[in-house]
């Protein structure tokens, strides 16, 4: 570095020179720091005297802003005064920064690591040697942090004229360091499986406590994270009254490893491995003597302190259940306002009993009253909305349970981002007033909820839905629903508006109008299944289901709070007209002959009235709706119907949900269990459309919407003409062939999905949390759809009795010699397994159980604020079976003869098909919504 200052000094003129002015300052060499900003850093300026001393400190300060390569100070006299020049050659900057041969860790990577430790290296900054090695160092460190212990970094700057440079980093990380053998010197009580398991960093990835598979795979060795899991040995001695355990500085030696793995078995590898030793001494075990307080005034039910640790007198001392017992303590102390509690423990040991006692000195400090409550953040949302859901009021004294309990109604409303009690609380102390000011600092969510769902179902074709919710109208908390869903076979559209504090009191208000139409035709569901287009005769198509439901309606609802808590007591009342149009004689047959009605018949099937009553309970204290992470709900409802309308029905549902939060409160694992029954009374039974149906993404994802069902064959008679092998058909009177055929009536079977009564379905997800609004799942749902009560699924009396006195089979008839073989009078009836009041399921679909189990992706829309799903499903258990119809069909109702046969063998080809009952193996869809 060539630094260089002159000063032309003419001794005939230095007493004049120390008198001279100073008239202007001129900037050479510059390039990006402009003139001014140099002359901003001396402290000379044009006009001051001329002074030497002046300049030498001028010179210092322009050195010391680090921006030069190199700084020299000339002067200049003329006949006004001095001119002093400062040249400068500046710094070149950093153009480009290349990382070659980096692949173990990406540049966002190591540009955060720089900002964490401060290297001040980045594009557009000057080029300074010193930070490159210390970017360098870091560079290093970071890739032994991911196993790359061997790493070596150089350093190439190349310039780029006329005043830059371009930096690369050649890095060549070399092996990838494992870690190999753990061993434990002087464990002689705890299984080094167990000490294994208490590690966090450096432990194998495995299946915890699976024996054979809990070291699958080795972690990359961390050099850093070796003392932290030295220390969670110890403690995990602690946890087991090894108090007095110690764990030795541990040992590593790296070796080179060669072989190949049971995971890439055609993969021969070569690295390198850290063995870990940990030498430890693992001392004394000591159980607890006692628990002792000291200082506690405002609790002085010794007892009731000591019920906040779980450890007993005489168990062996458990660090964990010290730490857990403290902390419980001072939520304690919080619920009476002494936010400012500590507990101090003494522990006390005899090591002649090897016992400890274990002394608590508390200090109580003073009890806080909360003085105000204030909110900040809620732009949209009233503070009265949400004043009243807390439950801890101004006056009141301090209580920490209450405040949690506020935090968390207020994230089940879903105004506002996850609260937390320590984050997005501030408090104020008042120390000499003993009072406390509370501000809660939120951010309000987008009030719009748009939900979308979407695809191709077997049950209901290709079908599209949106649904909208605002849940904080005006910012009053009100919420309006509008749901709209389209598809080829099925419409629903509903409308809702929701008050939940009206009156100001506690008591939630609603409405809901609701109108649908589905259309089922069986013939269809079997070409999509199938991919192609069936050609299907009339008299089959007869057999099969082909109908269409309309339903309008519409519930009042009303709810209130139990005592300011999470239980919550509800009635609503619903009103619904449907209509059934048939299309086939199967389901014209099947909705006339169940005894739903007090009337059969065409009319059965139109103003079908439903008034009913449903009362609920509900407990709910899951954190939150769409990220449950922890908490649990019950929820109970009876649906009963027959307060005025025509239908009289009994329905009650159960549901039960609880989530866990795993793996250090990061991932959560939900379980939900449901369960539903149906029953009619009076004599009658429920209607079919109010039966269960299965499969979709709220219970059984993996199968097609309301595809789950119990299938049976329902007893029904037809009329079938007398046919010659030639085509023609016998007339009823050959010497008046206008009359028509001669038939013959028949019994057929033709087949249903009737529903179920009784549903039971439960879920288990396991959510992990990939980045931001993005979760990924594991599922596996489980259900049953079956029918319990055979009773509940039968045909009127009417029908019954019309069954059997329906005359089967020929009869002789004088005008038709081909009739000659046959009785006088039909002499044949139906077997009792043919005609029954009850309807039997088929073998093999009821009580079938149904598992669909895959992985889910969710991922929260800002847009639309739901959780977008994109889910597959494999169906380990599933229908895959084929369902032959059983004919009542005899050869003994045709008369005999090549007509006889023949017509008989074209009734057994119409009437007795083989159905196969497959359900799909596997599912791809997308919904936005959430299973529970």
């Amino acid at each position: 570095m060539f630094l260089f200052l002159v000063f032309s000094l003419l001794l005939s003129g230095f007493a004049q020179a120390q008198e001279g002015v100073i008239q202007d300052i001129r900037i050479h060499g510059n390039r990006r720091i402009p003139a001014e900003t140099i002359k901003a850093r001396m402290f000379t300026h044009a006009g001051d005297v001329y002074d030497q001393a002046g300049l030498e400190r001028d010179f210092n300060a322009l050195w010391n802003t680090g921006y030069f390569d190199d700084v020299r100070l000339e002067r200049e006299q003329t006949d006004k005064g001095w001119i002093v020049h400062v040249y400068v050659k500046e710094k070149p900057t950093i153009r480009e920064i290349k990382y070659d041969g980096l692949n173990s860790v990406s540049q966002s990577d190591v540009l955060d690591k720089f900002k964490e430790r401060k290297v001040g290296l980045s594009q557009e900054s000057q080029y300074d040697p010193t930070r490159v090695k210390k970017a360098e160092v870091v560079i290093k460190e970071l890739l032994a942090s991911h196993g790359r212990q061997f790493a070596t970094i150089r350093t190439e700057v190349h310039p780029i004229p006329p005043a830059a440079v371009s930096i690369t980093f050649v890095v060549k990380e070399g092996p990838k360091v494992k870690v190999g053998r753990i061993i434990f010197e002087g464990n002689k009580n705890l299984k080094p499986r167990e000490l294994r398991a208490a590690m966090k960093n450096l432990k194998p990835l495995g299946i915890p406590k699976s024996i054979f598979l809990e070291a699958l795979f080795a972690r990359t060795f961390d050099s850093t994270k070796l003392e932290e899991d030295a220390e969670r040995v110890r403690y995990e001695y602690q946890t087991q009254g090894y108090f007095k355990a110690t764990v030795a500085d541990p040992k590593t030696k790296i070796r080179d490893v060669s072989g190949i793995t049971w995971y890439m078995p055609w993969k021969r590898g070569q690295g390198k491995v850290v063995d870990i030793t940990m030498p430890i001494d693992e001392g004394d075990r000591y159980k607890l003597k006692e628990i002792v307080f000291s200082g506690n005034k405002a609790i002085t039910n010794t007892a009731a302190l000591r019920s906040l640790f779980h450890m007993k007198d005489g168990d062996w001392f458990n660090s964990e259940e010290v730490r857990k017992g403290l902390d419980e303590l001072k939520k304690a102390y919080g619920g009476f306002g002494y936010i400012n509690f500590t507990g101090v423990p003494d522990i006390q040991f005899d090591d002649v009993n090897k016992t400890i006692t274990l002394k608590i000195d508390i200090d109580e400090g003073k009890q806080f009253f909360v003085r105000r409550i204030e909110f900040v953040g809620n732009t949209t949302t009233r503070d009265k909305v949400i004043r009243r859901e807390l439950a801890l009021e101004e006056g009141q004294i301090y209580n920490s349970r209450l405040w949690e309990l506020s935090l968390l109604r207020l994230n089940q409303l879903q105004y506002f981002e996850a609260l937390k009690p320590d984050q997005d609380t501030e408090t104020k102390q008042n120390i000499q007033d003993s009072t406390i000011d509370l501000t809660l600092k939120v951010h309000e969510k987008g009030k719009n909820s748009i939900g979308l769902t979407g695809g191709v179902s077997g049950l209901a074709g290709a079908f599209i839905g949106i649904n909208y919710t605002t849940n904080n109208l005006l910012g009053k908390g009100e919420t309006l629903q509008v749901e709209a869903n389209v598809g080829q076979f099925e419409r629903n559209v509903q409308f809702g508006f929701t008050e939940p504090y009206a009156f100001d009191r506690p008591l939630q208000l609603g409405f809901t109008v609701f109108s649908s139409r589905y259309n089922y035709n069986y013939a269809k569901q079997l070409a999509i299944q199938e991919g192609q287009s069936l050609n299907l005769t009339q008299g089959v198509l007869d057999t099969l289901q082909n109908y269409s439901q309309s339903t309008t309606g519409f519930t009042l609802s009303s709810s209130y709070p139990l005592h300011r808590s999470f239980k919550r007591v509800g009635l609503s009342y619903t009103f619904s007209d449907s209509s059934i149009e048939t299309f086939s004689t199967a389901s014209a047959d099947y909705f006339q002959y169940l005894a739903f009605r007090n009337i059969n018949g065409p009319n059965a099937l139109q103003g079908i009235l439903t008034s009913k009553l449903t009362p609920s309970f509900t407990w709910n204290t899951i954190d939150n709706p769409q990220h449950p992470h922890h908490g649990q709900s019950f929820f109970f409802a009876a649906d009963i119907a027959g307060i005025g309308g025509n239908v009289q029905m009994i329905r009650p549902i159960t549901e039960f949900k609880k989530w866990y939060p795993v793996n250090h409160r990061r991932n959560s694992l939900g379980f939900r269990l449901q369960g539903s029954f149906l029953t009619g009374y009076a004599g009658n039974v429920a209607p079919p459309f109010e039966r269960f149906y299965m499969g979709g993404e709220n219970d059984l994802r993996g199968f097609d919407i309301r595809s789950v069902s119990p299938i049976a064959f329902l007893t029904d008679y037809t009329s079938i003409p007398l046919t010659n092998p030639d085509g023609t058909t016998v007339p009823l009177d050959p010497a008046h062939p206008g009359k028509g055929a001669y038939s013959i009536t028949i019994p057929v079977q033709r087949i249903i999905y009737p529903g179920g009564d009784t549903s039971v379905v439960s879920n288990v997800e396991y959510r992990v949390p990939i980045a931001g609004p993005v979760t990924i799942a594991a599922f596996v749902d489980t259900g049953w759809d079956f029918v319990a009560r055979q009773s509940q699924l039968r045909i009127s009396s009417e029908q019954y009795s019309t069954l059997q006195n329906t005359v089967f089979g020929c009869v002789y008839d004088p005008l038709i010699p081909l009739t000659s073989s046959c009785p006088q009078a039909s002499t044949f009836s139906l077997p009792n397994k043919y005609i029954n009041q009850d309807i039997t399921p088929i073998d093999k679909t009821n009580f079938q159980t149904r598992m669909s189990t895959g992985l889910e992706l969710q991922v929260i829309m800002p847009i639309v604020n739901a959780p977008f799903r994109i889910y597959y499903a494999y169906n380990p258990f599933r229908l895959d079976t084929t369902a032959v119809t059983p004919t009542p069909i005899t050869r003994s109702m045709f008369p005999g003869g090549a007509a006889g046969d023949y017509t008989y063998k074209q009734a057994i080809s119409l009437y007795n098909p083989s159905y196969l009952l497959r359900e799909p193996l596997k599912t791809f869809r997308f919904t936005v919504a959430t299973t529970f």
